[in-house]
């Protein structure tokens, strides 16, 4: 392991913060969750950090550039499912296998329905996955900067982990994961700073941690690289076969525009989707209700649409990179379907101010070594072009 950063070591008690505390003392609106506790609680709910969701503003008009949704309403497909006998068959209980998705699922990405789980969005593949893989003697290693759930469900579980820094220009290491672990999860491309990894450098990492469960968190990876909308060649799913240790968690609330139903799967080795099933039946047997995962096959068949909105969405990423470089921002690589932005003529804290006032909302995380960055998700080049505009009138006043 390099000796050049220091690894941070904590239990579950680790506190999670998000973009969401800061804005909750710029934002009035955005109440903070009340901390006061009740003699009905057990006694572990007063010792929880709950995870604190982007604003869902309901002001007219927002330009909303705060929680990476995307910008393209759902393929036309989608609807086109949702027919009156759809509607009828609401009166009975869903699938609990989700046979139909996960044949969908399979049969693009080219494996088998037995490696795929389905489940409640994303964050409950993870929840369920972290229950499963993770209450280890030893601890769960994930970036000190990464996605703000993980050291949440380590609270929730009792997870003892160690948070690792990235380097100094923001990526991730593997190599200082090269240690014992109980575990280890990271996403590719990173959030918040959209900072993708090349699949041959995640290969030689399984190659040496081959005792424990790897977790590559690709909730962005379609947005990976121009000219490779789908991502399917960037994603680690090509390497389960070769490496029964690994899951690829993915959600549909990206780049198939499904945030609204909560859609999300992993694609791992059979021996590890078996682990999930466990706990998820013995949790939850039926997670996704019948309309989702109509959608949800519908939105996975229209490859031609899902193709289209991701190369828009690429496009318009570097045009706002150039944009923003060339008003003074220091702007990381992105791989996803936002940018992570350092403002040099204002903080970050202020300008997240300003552009509220100019109805354009962002994300500021008030966090070590990021406090100084907004993270600002793609929308139409319209929409880019507000942000823009505004920038320049910010700048000017």
């Amino acid at each position: 392991m390099s000796t050049s950063k220091n690894l941070k070591p904590s239990t579950a008690n680790v506190t999670a913060e998000s973009v969401s505390t800061s804005a909750q003392a710029i934002l009035p609106d955005n109440e903070a969750a009340s901390t006061s506790q009740s003699k009905y609680w057990s006694d572990f709910v007063g010792r929880l950090d709950p995870y604190v969701p982007g604003e869902q503003p309901t002001i007219a008009n927002l330009v909303k550039l705060n929680t990476n949704e995307n910008p393209y309403p759902p393929s036309p497909k989608v609807m086109e499912a949702m027919s009156q006998d759809q509607v009828d068959l609401l009166r009975l209980y869903p699938d609990p296998n989700s046979k139909s998705l996960k044949n969908a699922i399979a049969d693009y990405y080219s494996v088998e329905q037995e490696n795929v789980f389905v489940g409640n969005g994303s964050d409950e593949v993870l929840a369920l996955a972290f229950m499963t893989f993770f209450k280890q003697s030893k601890p769960l290693f994930f970036p000190d900067i990464s996605y703000s759930f993980y050291p949440v469900y380590c609270n929730l579980y009792d997870i003892q982990s160690v948070q690792v820094p990235l380097a100094g220009d923001f990526t991730i290491d593997l190599d200082d994961y090269g240690q014992e672990n109980g575990g280890i999860i990271f996403p590719n491309p990173n959030a918040p700073t959209g900072i993708g990894m090349e699949l041959d450098t995640i290969e030689d990492f399984l190659k040496t941690n081959t005792e424990t469960v790897v977790i590559v968190d690709e909730a962005y990876i379609d947005f990976m690289a121009a000219g490779n909308a789908r991502g399917t060649n960037s994603s680690a799913i090509a390497l389960i076969d070769r490496y029964p240790n690994v899951l690829v968690v993915q959600t549909l609330s990206k780049s198939r525009s499904l945030a609204g139903l909560r859609v999300g799967f992993a694609v791992g080795s059979e021996e590890l989707i078996r682990g999930i099933d466990r706990v998820k039946n013995s949790f939850n047997s039926y997670p996704l209700d019948r309309v989702a995962e109509v959608a949800a096959v519908a939105a996975i068949q229209d490859t031609a649409y899902f193709d289209s909105c991701c190369q828009k969405i690429i496009e318009t990423r570097e045009w706002t990179v150039a944009q923003l470089t060339g008003l003074g921002f220091d702007v990381l690589p992105s791989s996803a379907n936002f940018i992570f932005a350092k403002p040099t003529k204002s903080d970050a804290a202020t300008l997240f101010a300003r552009l509220r006032e100019h109805n354009i909302l962002v994300r500021f995380f008030a966090k070590p070594r990021i406090d100084q960055f907004l993270r600002i998700s793609i929308g139409t080049k319209e929409e880019m072009c507000a942000l823009v505009e505004a920038l320049k009138l910010i700048n000017d006043e």
